[in-house]
């Protein structure tokens, strides 16, 4: 089964650029993608300095749901939102002020990877972090999904006036170009000597191999490949019935299961339940004292109105609307004018017969 790799080098432009990101790609340009895959064959996607985090989010979105292994290649530097504290990666735009608007929220990441199979997804990173951001990551850790293979460096600030090289993911492309890719940790232990000699020795090395033996989502991932959607959201509702009964209607094991229903609803074409899941997710979380502007409940009504946007029958996007719009007025999101939007498309609506 061909593989999938996708290449991400994104920094800011100007004065607060960290690392020179895109300055790795043309070495990692020079790997044949069937090694930068690991697999007999590979398709490769490149984003080189990416303007818009949406951008970004779509070829994730699309790497995410392609069959075969994935392999993530990230270069680039980390800064925190001034509202959440939560890490994001920076892109062209993104300044101290505007990282919440113009970055791309880490976790997204992790949001959009979680429904792959255990063993299927692979992270190389190699990031700078700015001072903040270096403070925040002593007391957390950078979380990049529970099913996922991670590996690679965090390195702290550069000296002022200076403009950081990604070494590490150089030393990993050099080490591809051989034309072979041997076993990851291998890999990611002959880059890191590689790079010994330039290093500070306070850069925060990640090798994190995925919890991937008997997990459901493999299942999931198999049967929606192989079409059987029914059987998909029945196996994800036995799950969610289990989570209910042990933890609670509004625990986060359940609200994950629900969250899994509304992808599988999206994956089957069936944007009204999709839409209509993700709707009742983010009111459950709201419910639960969740704030309007974490980033579960931020995730869950932007996809309730990606799939809503999706909904052909004017009578079911009618039905829905209202309740859009109401979380819409609690939850604007990250993305201007999105209640704008809705109320527009609503009233388009109401004159449709």
């Amino acid at each position: 089964m061909p593989g999938t790799v996708l290449l991400v080098a994104a920094a800011p432009l100007g004065r607060g650029r960290l690392v020179d990101a895109a300055s790795v790609l043309p070495v990692l340009a020079a790997v044949p993608p069937a090694v930068l895959a690991g697999t007999d064959t590979a398709n490769v996607v490149e984003l080189a300095d990416p303007l818009e985090p949406q951008a970004v989010l779509t070829r994730l979105r699309a790497a995410a749901a392609a069959p075969g292994p994935l392999t993530v290649y990230v270069t680039g530097q980390l800064q925190l939102d001034r509202r959440q504290r939560l890490p994001h990666l920076a892109m062209a735009r993104t300044t101290p002020q505007t990282v919440r608007y113009t970055a791309f929220p880490w976790h997204w990441f992790r949001e959009e990877l979680r429904l792959r199979p255990g063993g299927a997804t692979t992270l190389v990173l190699d990031l700078h972090a700015d001072p903040e951001s270096w403070r925040w990551l002593r007391s957390h850790p950078l979380d990049s999904g529970r099913n996922n293979a991670v590996y690679g460096r965090i390195a702290p600030p550069p000296s002022r006036r200076s403009v950081a090289a990604p070494a590490y993911m150089k030393a990993v492309a050099t080490i591809l170009r051989s034309g072979r890719r041997p076993p990851l940790e291998q890999l990611h232990q002959q880059a890191l000597a590689r790079i010994a000699p330039e290093s500070t020795g306070a850069e925060l090395v990640l090798a994190a191999a995925e919890p991937g033996g008997g997990d459901p989502h493999a299942a999931l991932t198999a049967a929606v490949q192989a079409g059987r959607h029914a059987d998909a959201d029945a196996l994800a509702a036995r799950h969610e019935e289990a989570a209910v009964r042990a933890h609670g209607a509004g625990s986060a094991e359940a609200l994950h299961w629900a969250e899994v229903r509304a992808d599988l609803a999206m994956f089957a074409g069936d944007a009204v339940l999709s839409c209509r899941t993700w709707l009742a997710v983010a009111e459950a979380r709201l419910n639960a004292g969740q704030p309007a502007d974490a980033p579960a409940v931020e995730a869950a009504v932007d996809r309730a109105h990606h799939q809503w946007g999706r909904i052909g029958d004017p009578a079911r996007a009618r039905e829905l609307g209202p309740a859009l719009a109401a979380l819409r007025g609690r939850v604007p999101g990250r993305r201007e004018g999105a209640l704008d939007h809705v109320r527009r498309r609503l009233n388009r609506l109401q004159t449709q017969n």
